[in-house]
């Protein structure tokens, strides 16, 4: 049986709607990213925030936090295929073309759960090789790296998330950004981040076990922007 990388679960974790258990995990999260060290210094030093946070604030405020994040600002999104292909239909076979490459490593989706949830994509990704893990991250790094710089441009502790899981794609390193990202209103403007997605194709490399049939498919179904994310217009 494939071992786990607990880091992508640790990271899964951080981004999961805040509730009591995790509020509680917090260190043992902690504990984890050093332990494992995929996660380097740096990035876990980064961390530190929002592990604070989780572990002082009111969960109510936390959840409040979070919903306003993710769960209103479509530019947040957690969910990967509304950066891709957003309302298009194309995005109805991007998502069974990925449930069932998670099907075929192993992991079974409940009625209620969309398989480009990021979250769930960690959880995918802690069962498979690291190298393969890792090759499946960088695939979505530039993703990654637009919702890392929009939740630095609000002076959100979630951002290092983001900037931890790009270290995996990297093998430890991060890169800097191109530049310092500018102050971002909480406004969503569903109607210029449409206009701003273009598609091409993105690479996700065909994994161990996993069918090359079915990643073949998923291959020329998921789509990215043309230019990189983090230049999208606000």
């Amino acid at each position: 049986m494939q071992a786990e990388n607990l880091t992508f679960r640790a990271l899964s974790a951080l981004l999961a709607y805040p509730s009591e258990d995790l509020v509680a995990a917090a260190p043992a999260i902690a504990d984890v990213l050093a332990l494992e060290g995929l996660v380097g210094e740096p990035a876990r030093a980064g961390l530190a925030p929002l592990l604070e946070e989780l572990a002082q604030d009111d969960l109510f405020a936390l959840q409040e936090s979070y919903v306003g994040l993710f769960d209103r600002t479509r530019r947040l999104s957690l969910h990967l295929f509304e950066h891709v292909h957003g309302e298009s239909r194309d995005r109805g076979q991007a998502m069974v073309d990925l449930a069932g490459i998670y099907e075929k490593g192993g992991l079974v989706l409940v009625a209620n759960e969309l398989p480009d949830y990021l979250p769930l994509f960690l959880e995918f990704l802690s069962t498979r090789p690291l190298a393969e893990a890792r090759g499946l991250i960088a695939d979505i790094v530039h993703i990654l790296a637009s919702l890392e710089e929009r939740l630095a441009a609000r002076g959100s502790a979630y951002a290092a998330v983001f900037a931890a899981l790009r270290t995996l794609a990297t093998d430890g390193v991060v890169a800097a950004p191109a530049s310092a990202p500018a102050k971002e209103e909480p406004v969503d403007d569903l109607a210029a981040l449409d206009a701003a997605w273009e598609e091409t194709a993105v690479t996700f490399g065909p994994g161990e076990g996993m069918g090359a049939c079915s990643v073949d498919r998923f291959r020329t179904q998921l789509r990215a922007a043309q230019r990189d994310a983090r230049h999208t217009a606000a």
